[in-house]
């Protein structure tokens, strides 16, 4: 890392590394093109997963999502949640402000009781996994073989937790340094190495132990590689004893709230599964929909999440208002711009996806019919899921963690609530509908908030351009809702043209999602929704550069 040059005595403090600076949806874009190669290897994995285990028809797919389900609840409560939206703020505060000797002596206490505490939770829920999975998954007590199955599975995956605990801790030091491209591309080593375990599996139990394995294999990977690209960065983060330092205790009493409010959704999803348990498939049915519709979470919600709090907490910090409510403005547009489509998509033609794309093997079409109906409910709050993660900075970048804590909470509260109701009336699909009402609710909370401490207003223009996007998106699901409905046509058509490499509904699948993007593509610049100027300003515009017209505010 290159250091400026300095005037100061020989004897004084080193000054801080400068910060590497871009456009908010510049960062945003090389994290989101990152993620796009990890979920579209994830995507690849779960077709090869559900072709091997199946899904209502044997006992080994629900044990193995549940043996993933729980430690990536903690994962996203104790690493991801706690520390993008805790540690990050005060890392790159110190390390602006004090220099990267002290911003790394924080870094190494923060992991060191990370570690500590991921560890011992680790050999705690392994120890008491026979009790906790009648809690987990009540459904399966009347199933001895799949309990049984499942509660080893979980105890093989939940050393995957301290990994990825360690992991996130020093993917957010390497986006303090505006790195964002091991930060996105770590993930994929936890899809090629479950493929290559599961690929040569044959027998659907032995392919479930495989994955499990390799869950934990690959955390070891990702924990390194993050590990060596922040010693890259300059982060010299050594090893210390856990010590309960006045920062540390900041950090606890800050990532705690963080933690839950940035895991609202994570543990609605958590939630589901145990309602879940009652139907034979219906964990792999909530698998099958969350890989979909955590597609343009990750990429948006995420991938602007994570540029946005740095960007937003060095704006603060600098007492530049109108910065900060700049890549608000932006990271809420170009959201909602990316997002919408999606929903509609989702929404339009939700069996024929999932048909199209793991109906095979084991994996029969009644089992895509059924995660189809979970992801239609799931399309209609995934605009709601991205805003979660773009409105949450907002409140993390001015410390403040304890408001979104507590719209977390309601969350989770409506979802129970809910989810127990719909779930007794119209079975499965209830589920879905839950955790889509809970995540608008608590969107709707977090406006109401920033609105009336005046933290963030969007102005009319940001209105009207909502309003446009909505309107492109809304003709384009239209319009793919048509064409899924006429799939008998279009697979004729294709089957025609002798284009079936791999089959005419896979092949429609691709063609109605690549229509459907050019489609939204006309309709959204044609509507006025973004204009050519718009993504030109938020790709190339520098932090403390003065706000120009063709910018968002």
């Amino acid at each position: 890392m290159n250091l400026p040059t300095s005037t100061e005595p020989a004897n004084s403090p080193p000054a801080p590394p400068a910060p590497r600076r871009g456009g908010m949806l510049r960062s945003s874009m090389i994290f989101a093109a990152l993620t796009l190669f990890s979920r579209i290897m994830g995507l690849v994995r779960d077709l090869v997963v559900t072709a091997k285990l199946g899904a209502s028809m044997t006992i080994a797919a629900d044990a193995y999502y549940t043996a993933l389900a729980f430690p990536n609840l903690f994962r996203r409560i104790f690493a991801e949640g706690a520390f993008a939206a805790a540690f990050v703020p005060g890392y790159a505060k110190r390390l602006e402000g004090d220099g990267e000797a002290v911003a790394n002596q924080y870094a190494a206490d923060a992991a060191a009781g990370l570690a500590v505490v991921t560890v011992a939770l680790t050999l705690a829920a392994q120890a008491a996994m026979p009790w906790l999975m009648y809690v987990i998954n009540p459904g399966y007590v009347d199933e001895p073989d799949k309990f049984r199955l499942a509660v080893i599975l979980t105890q093989i995956t939940m050393p995957y937790l301290p990994c990825m605990a360690i992991a996130a801790l020093f993917s957010g030091i390497l986006n303090a340094h505006g790195r964002f491209i091991v930060s996105g591309f770590y993930p994929t080593i936890l899809n090629v190495v479950m493929l290559a375990v599961v690929w040569p599996q044959g027998d659907a139990v032995t392919a479930a132990y495989a994955a499990s394995v390799g869950v934990g294999v690959a955390g070891v990977g990702q924990a390194a590689l993050v590990i060596w690209a922040a010693r890259k960065a300059g982060a010299r983060v050594r090893l210390v004893r856990p010590r309960l330092t006045p920062d540390m205790r900041d950090l606890v009493r800050r990532a705690i709230p963080a933690a839950i409010a940035n895991s609202a959704t994570q543990i609605n999803i958590f939630i589901s599964g145990i309602l879940a348990s009652q139907v034979s498939g219906a964990r792999v049915w909530l698998n099958v929909a969350d890989r979909l519709y955590q597609l343009p979470m990750s990429l948006v919600g995420v991938a602007i999440g994570i540029a946005l709090l740095p960007r937003l907490s060095q704006s603060l910090r600098r007492g530049d208002a109108a910065d900060a409510k700049l890549v608000m403005d932006q990271g809420l547009i170009f959201g909602l711009a990316l997002s919408l489509p999606a929903a509609a998509a989702l929404m339009a033609m939700p069996v024929y996806l999932i048909d199209g794309l793991f109906t095979r093997g084991a994996f029969v079409y009644a089992d895509a019919a059924a995660a189809g109906a979970l992801l239609f409910h799931y399309g209609w709050g995934t605009p709601a899921f991205v805003l979660q993660r773009i409105l949450q900075p907002a409140f993390f970048a001015r410390e403040d963690t304890r408001t979104p804590m507590r719209f977390a909470l309601i969350s989770v509260a409506v979802n129970i609530v809910a989810g127990l109701i719909l779930f007794a009336l119209v079975g499965v699909p209830g589920i879905a509908m839950a955790t889509s009402l809970a995540a608008w609710i608590a969107v709707i909370q977090m406006l109401i908030a920033l609105w009336r401490r005046r933290d963030y207003r969007p102005s009319p223009k940001v209105v009207s351009k909502i309003i446009r996007v909505a309107l492109a998106s809304l003709v384009m699901g239209g319009v793919l809702a048509v064409a899924a409905f006429n799939r008998d046509v279009l697979e004729a058509w294709i089957t025609a043209l002798g284009l079936p490499l791999l089959g005419a509904k896979e092949i429609g699948v691709v063609v109605l999602s690549a229509g459907g993007l050019a489609l939204y593509g006309l309709l959204v610049m044609a509507f006025g929704g973004v204009t050519r100027a718009e993504l030109k300003a938020a790709m190339t515009r520098r932090n403390g550069a003065p706000v120009e017209p063709a910018d968002l505010g």
